[in-house]
């Protein structure tokens, strides 16, 4: 059986990402977030706030018997504060860190020294994003945070090469594009004087211009089960075919 570890199932991609996998009765899912919406046999809800770093310090992987293949979805992300820094709350600041490049690399640390010395294919696919790729006004927060996420990435990518060889965890940070979730409500709810970009982003949703979930999650569960394909660690959604 395939286990899958998915951070944030209860909305957005990763509960497209849950239900995407689901329909394959060879694969468990375990959905770690403070929701739950998805009963199913093969899947089980762990409770975390992940912006409580203890209790990420705290959450242990569990043992699988002999899995066909093991993978970590660091999918959990928020906007944070959209405001120019200097106007931005300094709770806000920690909460964004720790949700979005804190908790993603505890886990990403846990699940390895978990699981790197078993036979059985591992992968680590982080949700990251284009803005962790170029700076957009009043995203600081955001945008460092996802670009953390590729850099850690691509460490552990180097890291596992070098030292674990046919052992290696494989990793990946992909950017899914601009894509029609609650994050995308979030984004539009900020003003022109919050946000310079407030209105390019509200006629993304009018103009039907976002990407569904179900074709960004069809295409994200494609791409872990053809992942001998792709050996780089950074990617954007659009190369994914």
């Amino acid at each position: 059986m395939n286990i899958y570890f998915i951070t944030g199932t209860s909305k957005g991609i990763g509960y497209g990402l849950a239900i995407e996998l689901l329909k394959n009765t060879n694969n468990f899912v375990f959905g770690l977030s403070r929701n739950n919406n998805i009963t199913h046999n093969n899947f089980k809800h762990i409770y975390i706030d992940l912006s409580d770093l203890e209790q990420v310090k705290n959450f242990n992987f569990e043992f699988c018997k002999n899995p066909q293949k093991i993978v970590l979805i660091n999918n959990s992300g928020i906007i944070g504060h959209i405001r120019q820094i200097g106007k931005v709350d300094n709770n806000k600041i920690i909460e964004t860190y720790n949700i979005n490049t804190i908790a993603p690399s505890i886990l990403m640390n846990k699940f390895i020294e978990k699981y790197e010395n078993e036979n059985y294919e591992k992968i680590i696919l982080n949700i990251s994003s284009g803005a962790g790729r170029h700076s957009i006004s009043s995203w600081a927060t955001y945008c460092s945070s996802k670009s953390a996420i590729d850099m850690f990435s691509q460490v552990i990518f180097d890291e596992q090469q070098k030292n674990r060889k046919n052992k290696a965890v494989k990793i990946y940070s992909i950017a899914p594009g601009i894509v029609d979730t609650p994050m995308q409500t979030d984004i539009r709810k900020a003003t022109i004087e919050e946000f310079e970009f407030a209105d390019k982003f509200k006629m993304y949703k009018k103009n039907g211009e976002l990407t569904s979930v179900q074709e960004v999650t069809e295409k994200l569960v494609a791409f872990i089960e053809n992942s001998v394909k792709y050996k780089k660690v950074i990617y954007d959604i659009r190369e994914i075919r």
